[in-house]
């Protein structure tokens, strides 16, 4: 009778990598996002395995055996060559903490595996011991061994295709709740973008009043500069009246002259002041208007964006829940 393991031994979360089989240099990333790695055990080989399912494909299926070595490549990447599948693993964890604990369950396994084999060898002399002493009756037999020996190869298959089945369900009902918890944490970043869409929304009101008290500053100033520009020019025309009025003496006239100039120019510069001001308040005004349409295109663009990702994911859920289902 066959059995197995329909819980892992041990699971974790990394990206897995494979090493590109022309140049055996380089990693190709076998999946996008980091995916479950889980060590079981196969009851009817008596072999432990590291199985990991990304979407509806095994993207490691490795059997540990006793000379496999686990190397530590970097604080959070690991990896571990498989001759069977002819292929360099490589894993990416998220904390060195993860690596660690990933590094000894793997030598865990690994002597675990040690183990079953010399138990294995050890069945397989006495197996042997028992047909060397039983092999003149063994002569006797025809056909049934043969038939015997085909069935149970048969029946192993059948135990192993029951065991990826297994497994592959396993990985379907992780992979689901992973795709419901990364649904609520979405659901939780959506909120609290809606609540900073409020709050921008909020802000942009404030912009505004900002904006009409800006406007209201620079008419002000406009207002100011035509009224002091006014009052300044009927004061040197005054001055100019009262220089042509003193003409007897050409000196104070001169002089005076001069002051004139002088004040005249006092003003213009203070009139190009005030210019100054009234472009800065606008330049002013220009940006924030512009940070205010910046900020409303980043928080409709994440909103879209997020959209779209939760729809693919109810999408993808629905389609595990279609594809367990049968």
């Amino acid at each position: 009778m066959c059995s197995s393991a329909n819980n892992p031994i041990f699971s974790t979360r990394a990206h897995v990598f494979q090493i590109d089989p022309a140049t055996k240099r380089n990693w190709i990333p076998a999946s996008k996002h980091a995916v479950t790695v889980s060590f079981f055990y196969d009851a009817n080989r008596h072999a432990y395995r590291i199985i990991s399912v990304g979407g509806t494909k095994a993207i490691i299926n490795s059997t540990i055996s006793h000379n496999m070595t686990f190397t530590k490549t970097s604080q959070k990447f690991g990896q571990w060559a498989d001759s069977r599948a002819n292929t360099v693993y490589g894993l990416g964890f998220a904390t060195e903490q993860q690596l660690h604990q990933f590094a000894e369950r793997f030598k865990e396994v690994r002597e675990a595996a040690r183990l079953a084999r010399e138990k294995s060898q050890d069945k397989m002399e006495l197996s042997n011991a028992a047909l060397s002493i039983a092999a003149p009756q063994v002569a006797i037999r025809d056909s049934p061994d043969e038939s015997l020996f085909f069935f149970s190869a048969v029946h192993t298959e059948f135990c192993t295709m029951r065991f990826m089945v297994s497994v592959s369900v396993c990985f379907s009902s992780i992979c689901e709740m992973n795709l419901e918890s990364e649904l609520f944490t979405l659901q939780d970043s959506n909120a609290k973008l809606v609540a900073a869409l409020h709050e921008a929304n909020a802000n942009v009101e404030q912009w505004k009043k900002q904006l009409a008290a800006y406007q209201e500053e620079t008419e002000r100033l406009r207002d100011q500069v035509k009224i002091y520009a006014a009052f300044k020019l009927c004061a040197m025309w005054q001055e100019i009246r009262i220089l042509q009025s003193k003409r007897s003496n050409f000196h104070e006239l001169e002089q005076e002259r001069e002051e004139a100039i002088h004040r005249l120019q006092e003003l213009e510069m203070r009139n190009v002041e005030l210019e100054r001001r009234v472009q800065n308040t606008e330049q002013n005004l220009a940006s924030a208007l512009e940070d205010r349409e910046r900020a409303e295109n980043e928080v409709q663009r994440v909103i879209q964006i997020l959209d779209v990702k939760l729809f693919d994911l109810n999408d993808l859920r629905q389609s595990l829940v279609k594809l367990i289902s049968k």
